[in-house]
């Protein structure tokens, strides 16, 4: 009788009041990869999503940054620096042998360069390209047979600046312009595995990225002396030390991190998220999409009619809320 009530009492505790296992509930935490986790955007995702219930696996480079991310429940903290394929490898091996799957990559870890496009040095350009669009892509492409297996999801996180081209942002720009190809193209290829995939284009939230801006400026032992443009570039500068581009004087990227669980969780998940703390930030960003528009249809064989033009956005307006 005493084994008989144990084993009773045992299969009690097992069972959630939704009558799920303790066995399934652990099964159905679905887990997610993001790099570049261990400070601003990428840490707010990845504490935003670990207080919802996924687990999250936060890559970070620095040792001190992996063990203060594991130490917060549901996050594992990860080595992984997207320029290193050794760190890429292993992490992928290490996630394979934790048995959890991978339900969502996000392509979070990004870096920026600026300065004038005719003087940026040919090895910051490449530093730029290497973090924002070949990480991704290296980072993509080892995980997709996981992504694939779940039937998941993967984001990038681009910029406002994929759409925005703007005086000294040139090389970030550049960037976040191939983010949203690569966005595009993605999507349609990984359409056949019954995968998501999406760009995230957050606006100007409190993130780490203008500090270390500075910090490779400063390492690289950058001047603005013998510029062409030397009034401008130290002007821009001196902007960014200013209280209109302190990030403490930002909004913290809480919105950001709900794009992203609304890419993960929603049945109808969106291509492109455009998240700004204000409406200036969205009008710029829209009027400049619209200002591309009209150059493209400017004054050529095939150029259409206001009322061409408008029919089109009217049918583009209908095909999205027929996918929602």
């Amino acid at each position: 009788m005493k084994n008989l009530f144990a084993a009773v009492m045992l299969l009690i505790l097992s069972v959630s009041p939704s009558g799920e296992s303790l066995a399934q509930q652990v099964d159905e935490q679905k887990a997610v990869l993001i790099t570049g986790a261990s400070t601003g955007i990428g840490r707010n995702m990845a504490e935003t999503l670990a207080k919802e219930g996924w687990f999250v696996y936060a890559g970070a480079r620095k040792q001190a940054d992996i063990d203060e991310l594991s130490a917060i429940d549901n996050i594992m903290g990860v080595r992984l620096d997207v320029n290193v394929q050794e760190d890429i490898d292993a992490a992928v091996a290490l996630i394979e042998s934790e048995g959890r799957g991978l339900f969502g990559l996000v392509n979070n870890a990004g870096v920026g360069v600026l300065g004038p496009l005719i003087e940026v040095a040919e090895e910051d350009m490449h530093f730029q390209m290497n973090v924002n669009v070949y990480g991704p892509y290296r980072v993509t492409r080892a995980f997709a047979p996981l992504i694939i297996e779940s039937k998941g999801r993967i984001t990038t996180t681009g910029s406002i600046s994929g759409i925005l081209s703007g005086f000294m942002f040139g090389p970030y720009s550049m960037s976040k312009h191939a983010v949203e190809a690569f966005t595009d193209s993605l999507a349609l290829e990984m359409r056949k595995f019954d995968v998501a995939v999406s760009v995230i284009e957050p606006g100007n939230y409190r993130s780490a990225i203008v500090d270390n801006i500075f910090e490779r400026l400063e390492a690289r032992g950058v001047s603005t002396e013998g510029s062409l443009y030397r009034e401008e570039y130290e002007r821009m500068l001196s902007n960014f030390q200013g209280e209109g581009y302190d990030r403490n004087y930002v909004k913290e990227p809480d919105e950001v991190s709900a794009a992203l669980l609304d890419f993960l969780s929603d049945d109808t998940p969106k291509r492109r998220y455009m998240v700004v703390p204000n409406e200036r930030s969205a009008e710029v960003t829209i009027r400049k999409a619209i200002a591309e528009l009209t150059e493209l249809n400017q004054d050529h064989v095939y150029t259409y009619s206001r009322d061409e033009l408008v029919a089109m956005l009217d049918e583009a307006l209908g095909a999205l809320e027929k996918e929602n």
